[in-house]
């Protein structure tokens, strides 16, 4: 990722996700609260002498002073979730994971906009999700007919 795949504007700031599955290039929008660390992110960044222009990585490797490789970037993730004490299987894909199952409990279970947010091009990918959290609507149902 560069800086410039970043789009902060007052509203709905995105990604470009340039080269996601088979090669597609989507934007994935996201909210004030990741808007917000990103700037911050990027002043750290200025402030420390890194390079923020919109061709400059967006994660620096202090080794090759180049990208960050994707397998630096997941034995990173390890690194971390080891020292906040979660599981080793957990890898840095949990994260779309958790994010799938987050936007659709809050889209109030909108499995479109999940598929749109993840760039899937069929709707029974996403589908997974669906299942996932099927106790959630389960419990809506009951709490429907008290």
């Amino acid at each position: 990722m560069d800086c410039g795949d970043f789009f902060i504007r007052d509203g709905i700031s995105s990604l470009l996700v340039r080269n996601g599955k088979c090669g597609k290039r989507r934007l994935v929008k996201f909210n004030d609260s990741l808007k917000e660390h990103l700037k911050e992110y990027l002043s750290w960044k200025q402030g420390i002498g890194e390079p923020t222009g919109p061709s400059d990585p967006l994660l620096l490797s202090s080794n090759t002073g180049r990208y960050l490789t994707t397998r630096a970037i997941e034995k990173a993730f390890k690194r971390t979730a080891s020292k906040a004490g979660l599981s080793a299987h957990y890898a840095i894909h949990c994260l779309r994971h958790t994010y799938a199952c987050q936007l659709y409990k809050a889209s109030g279970y909108n499995l479109r906009l999940v598929q749109k947010q993840l760039g899937h091009p069929s709707i029974h990918t996403t589908e997974v999700y669906a299942d996932v959290m099927e106790p959630d609507i389960q419990d809506a149902l009951r709490e429907l007919y008290k």
